[in-house]
C-alpha cells in the first residue's frame, strides 16, 4: 500500500484544523479578545499625536500579534495532545512534516484573519495614516506573520510536553524571534513614517523565513518522535 504524500496529508490535516476551529472558534476568540485588550488599554494609557502614533504603532501591533499567536498555538497543540493525534502520526506512514506544514499554514490563516479584523481598530484608535506605500505594509505583514507562526509552531511542539507549557513557549520563542521582531517593527515604522526605505528589513524578514522554515522542516520529525 502506497504511503500518502506530503501534499495530501497536509491538505487533509489543514482541513481538519480549519473545521475544528470553525466549530469551536477557540483560537480566534482568544486571539481577538487579547488584541482588543491591547488596543483599548494602550489607547487609554496614551494620547499620542498622529506623528507619534506612526512611530509607536509598529511595536504595538506586532507585540499584540506575537502574544496572540502564542495563545493560539498553545490551544492548538493541547487539543492534539488530548486526542492522541501526535501518537497517531508517530505510528502512521504519513510524512511528519505534513503535520508541521498544516499547523503552520493554519496558524498563518488565523493570525492573518486577526490582522484584518484589528487593522481598522488600530487605524481608528491611533489615527494612523501611512506616508509610505501601503502595498509594502501588506508584504511586511505576510512575511512577519509567517516568521511568527513558523517558529511558534515548532517550539510549541517542544514545550507542549512540559508541565508549564504556557510559560515555556514564550521563554523559548522570544529570544529566537528577536531578529524577526526587530525587522517587522522597524519595517512597519519606516513605511508609516515614510522616512527611509524598509527594503533592508523586508529582505531580512524574507531570509529569516526561508532559513527557519527549512530548519524547522528538517528537525520536526526528531521533535515529534521525542518523548
Amino acid at each position: 500500500m502506497k504511503a500518502p504524500g506530503l501534499l495530501a496529508v497536509t491538505r487533509a490535516t489543514l482541513a481538519k484544523d480549519l473545521r475544528l476551529e470553525w466549530r469551536s472558534k477557540d483560537a480566534i476568540n482568544s486571539m481577538l479578545f487579547f488584541s482588543l485588550l491591547v488596543v483599548v488599554i494602550f489607547s487609554f494609557a496614551f494620547d499620542p499625536t498622529a506623528e507619534v502614533s506612526r512611530k509607536i504603532a509598529g511595536g504595538l501591533v506586532w507585540v499584540a500579534m506575537l502574544f496572540a499567536t502564542i495563545m493560539a498555538l498553545n490551544q492548538t497543540w493541547a487539543r492534539e495532545l488530548r486526542n492522541n493525534v501526535m501518537d497517531a502520526y508517530r505510528v502512521s506512514p504519513a510524512p511528519p512534516n505534513a503535520m508541521f506544514l498544516a499547523k503552520t499554514i493554519g496558524s498563518f490563516i488565523f493570525v492573518t484573519i486577526l490582522e484584518l479584523l484589528m487593522t481598522p481598530l488600530f487605524v481608528m484608535f491611533y489615527n494612523l495614516r501611512s506616508i509610505g506605500p501601503v502595498w509594502q505594509l501588506v508584504v511586511i505583514a505576510l512575511l512577519a506573520t509567517w516568521a511568527l507562526v513558523v517558529n511558534g509552531t515548532f517550539f510549541a511542539v517542544i514545550s507542549i510536553h512540559t508541565r508549564s507549557r504556557e510559560i515555556m513557549l514564550p521563554l523559548i520563542l522570544f529570544p529566537i524571534s528577536i531578529p524577526a521582531i526587530l525587522a517587522m517593527v522597524s519595517a512597519t515604522t519606516l513605511v508609516l513614517t515614510g522616512e527611509y526605505s524598509p527594503l533592508f528589513w523586508m529582505q531580512l524578514l524574507a531570509v529569516y523565513d526561508v532559513v527557519f522554515t527549512t530548519v524547522c522542516l528538517v528537525l520536526f520529525e526528531i521533535v515529534l518522535n521525542a518523548e
